[in-house]
């Protein structure tokens, strides 16, 4: 058989995604995580001085959603329910760092967990302080600043 037929078959016997579907339960999944967001920093401001401190504890108290989602088994759930919808937001983030932290633990707080999550979170560390430093720079060359 060639490789071409190979294809055609696989493309004829392949399942059918249901795209729609995906997509309205992406959206609903990451609407009900905003929500939860929303609903924190509305507490936040309350309680809170600044609109920087509320939005700092809004995104502690997400990560810890996620933290502890995680912990208990359910943010895989809630993923595969969802799909991009629960892995867009930052709680989605501290599923993957905790997800990781979880399963090397066996190897040691040095070794395991403390060494692989950055395996995880340092190219979103490094990517996000780049791509900052980048609109930055691009802002100041279009304001006349540099």
């Amino acid at each position: 058989m060639q490789p071409e037929e190979y294809q055609q078959l696989v493309l004829h016997n392949s399942p059918r995604r249901p795209l729609v579907k995906n997509a309205i339960m992406a959206f609903l999944t990451g609407g009900l995580f905003c929500l939860l967001g929303q609903v924190f920093l509305d507490i936040a401001t309350i309680i809170e001085r600044t609109e920087m401190e509320a939005a700092a504890v809004t995104l502690a108290a997400m990560i810890l959603v996620g933290t502890i989602l995680t912990g208990l088994g359910v943010y895989d759930e809630i993923a595969e329910i969802g799909g991009a919808g629960a892995a867009v937001p930052i709680t989605g983030f501290a599923n993957t760092v905790t997800s990781a932290a979880m399963e090397f633990r066996r190897e040691g707080f040095l070794t395991g967990m403390g060494s692989k999550i950055f395996i995880i979170a340092g190219p979103v560390i490094v990517y996000g302080i780049l791509s900052g430093f980048i609109v930055a720079l691009t802002k100041a060359l279009l304001t006349g600043l540099l």
